[in-house]
């Protein structure tokens, strides 16, 4: 079958965002909401005689969050697909006002959680159905214990439309504005955000990618001000409600979001720094295969182009075709699942100008289906991203039958089967190198993974503590907010780095995330525990596939302590277990430096 490039959303409302269908589904859901809300207001769990009737309301209220999110969801892919649809955008904002009274009545009911003894609440989640969402009751009566009061509250949802995700919105929109103008070898372009940055890091003629990342930088620089603004007053807004609501420390809500410890995150960066070493001397290794005097940022994740020896490379259908093959050596499920995703047109990866930059997998729980948003370029790296998000996915899949309550894992362990899944891919890819040279160049995309968890998102981390150190103290000009990323980026990278990347905390997304802070160290949390589980499939590749798949879920119902000391017997505040994922990067990093050596002084592209 061949397989389309472009996702199909017609089945999900025929007519689309202006078609009959849509509008009646916000028609019944704004009336589902408002008869909630009368139930959560009138509901007495202090005079509750047994339990049905509180698990009846649950039900409802996981209908509604799941119709309302498939809504959403649906709004913002047509938006993300064309950029330039008003509608889309429009539609994006009206679903966050239906859900604003929505959730301050929720938090209203919760507060409810906290009315009952201890004793009385304990007695209550004997129920069957209350027993296996456990966890989450008891991280919304934990939650409900910070809640200011109701009007506080009530008013603290009108504002966020206008508040926290307006800043948020503006910064999507104000980038995806951007245009990036440059003359390269082949004439001259005016790229998207989103095209402008495949070429500059897959590029393989080293002038183009300077000259797209002057571009680049010229293009962020301009519009600094305005990022600087937006950047400080998210975070502003964030710090003033998080200590409303008892969070002293910024990394107290990401780490809670997480469902972590910060021992646990600290014992991870631990290990990392203590063995990033290796990575440095891959990307030196590197620059002299590149033949460069200097490895600047845009040269990072540079392709390996040898003159003899063509990258490996696959059109949409024969990667698609691959990363289901490699699946199969995993597990018939995985397979199966990327088959069917496949097949039915669930990703959207046609490279094309107007759509947004980046990638992501999301849900549609009312069909049970997600939906893959990516630009498929023809790299090996682009077959990987493809496996990374039908990872995601098949998370989601796993999870279909469990209480709408238990899918909502936490973020870093969402990138545990990403990253799975994109490991199985990558190596596959060096197993079918037909040569040495063929080999590092697929080496060299794998470890472009490894150097992105380590020394990119490490800097990332580095440059958003500092930044909300600083922020406590007032507002954080744009050139302070350079010299933060470049001090963070020159500590992450040591000295690989010839030319930084100011203005990277103005070009990357995650930090203008409005639904959660520190959007970035769940990355590196994912990838090494990734590579922990694969290190156990490797030891034992019979049934690991239904022990993978049971793993996942529990993810939304337990810490990720409590996960990994069930699962794979481990302690994740302790630097052990992440030294072994850090170990078996550096055998990539290693390899490639030993098996390089012969070919640093030949000719390249």
């Amino acid at each position: 079958m061949v397989i389309k490039e472009t996702w199909n959303l017609d089945d999900l409302y025929p007519g689309g965002l202006q078609g009959e269908a849509y509008k009646a589904h916000l028609n019944a859901l704004i009336e589902e909401r408002d008869e909630l809300m009368q139930k959560m207001a009138n509901f007495d769990l202090e005079s509750l005689n047994e339990s049905e009737p509180f698990v009846q309301l649950l039900k409802e209220i996981a209908h509604f969050a799941a119709g309302h999110l498939h809504a959403a969801t649906y709004a913002q892919m047509v938006g993300d697909a064309d950029m330039r649809d008003e509608t889309a955008t429009e539609m994006v904002h009206y679903l966050e006002m239906i859900e604003q009274p929505f959730q301050a009545a929720y938090k209203q009911f919760i507060k409810k959680y906290t009315s009952v003894t201890d004793e009385q609440w304990q007695m209550l989640l004997k129920d069957d159905y209350l027993d296996d969402i456990r966890f989450v009751l008891n991280e919304e009566r934990a939650a409900a214990k910070r809640l200011l009061s109701d009007e506080s509250e009530a008013l603290l949802a009108q504002l966020s439309s206008d508040g926290l995700n307006g800043w948020s919105s503006i910064y999507d929109t104000t980038s995806a504005s951007l245009t990036i103008k440059v003359e390269l070898s082949d004439g001259k372009h005016e790229f998207s955000v989103g095209q402008a940055m495949n070429r500059m890091y897959g590029d393989p003629n080293p002038e183009n990618r300077r000259k797209i990342f002057v571009a680049w930088e010229d293009a962020f620089t301009e519009a600094g001000p305005i990022f600087a603004d937006i950047l400080n007053h998210l975070a502003g807004y964030r710090r003033t409600t998080q200590k409303n609501h008892g969070y002293t420390h910024y990394l107290d809500e990401p780490l809670e979001c997480n469902r972590m410890q910060k021992a646990t995150l600290e014992a991870m960066w631990q290990a990392v720094d203590a063995s990033k070493d290796i990575f440095i001397d891959f990307l030196k290794r590197k620059q002299q295969l590149l033949g460069m005097e200097q490895l600047n940022w845009q040269d990072v994740d540079a392709p390996l182009t040898f003159t003899d020896t063509e990258p490996v490379a696959y059109n949409y259908q024969e990667a698609c075709d691959f990363v289901v093959e490699q699946f199969g050596t995993f597990g018939p499920k995985l397979q199966a699942f990327a088959k069917h995703a496949l097949e039915n047109r669930w990703v959207e990866a046609e490279n094309r100008s107007g759509k947004r930059p980046g990638g992501y997998c999301t849900d549609l729980p009312l069909v049970n289906e997600s939906r893959i948003f990516m630009t498929f370029t023809g790299s090996a790296s682009d077959a990987s991203t493809l496996a990374h998000e039908l990872g995601h996915a098949f998370h989601t899949d796993v999870l279909k039958d469990a209480p709408y309550w238990n899918r909502n894992y936490a973020m870093n362990v969402a990138e545990t089967a990403s990253t799975l899944a994109e490991t199985i891919v990558a190596n596959a890819n060096l197993a079918k190198a037909d040569t040495a040279k063929q080999r590092l160049q697929l080496l060299n995309v794998k470890l472009e993974n490894a150097t992105a968890m380590f020394l990119n998102i490490r800097a990332r981390f580095l440059f958003e503590s500092k930044f909300y150190e600083a922020r406590e103290a007032g507002f954080v000009s744009e050139s302070r907010l350079n010299q933060m990323m470049e001090d963070a980026q020159k500590e992450a990278y040591g000295d690989a780095l010839d030319v930084k990347h100011p203005h990277f905390w103005a070009s990357k997304l995650h930090f203008f995330a409005d639904d959660v802070p520190f959007y970035n160290f769940p990355y590196t949390f994912g990838y090494l525990f990734s590579l922990g589980l694969y290190a156990e499939f490797l030891k034992d590749t019979d049934g690991f596939e239904e022990r993978y798949i049971a793993l996942l879920k529990d993810t939304g119902k337990m810490t990720v302590e409590d996960l990994a000391k069930k699962h794979l017997n481990v302690d994740l505040t302790q630097i052990e277990f992440w030294q072994q994922g850090v170990e078996l990067a550096a055998e990539d990093a290693k390899r490639f430096i030993a098996e390089s050596e012969p070919f640093i002084n030949e000719s390249m592209d």
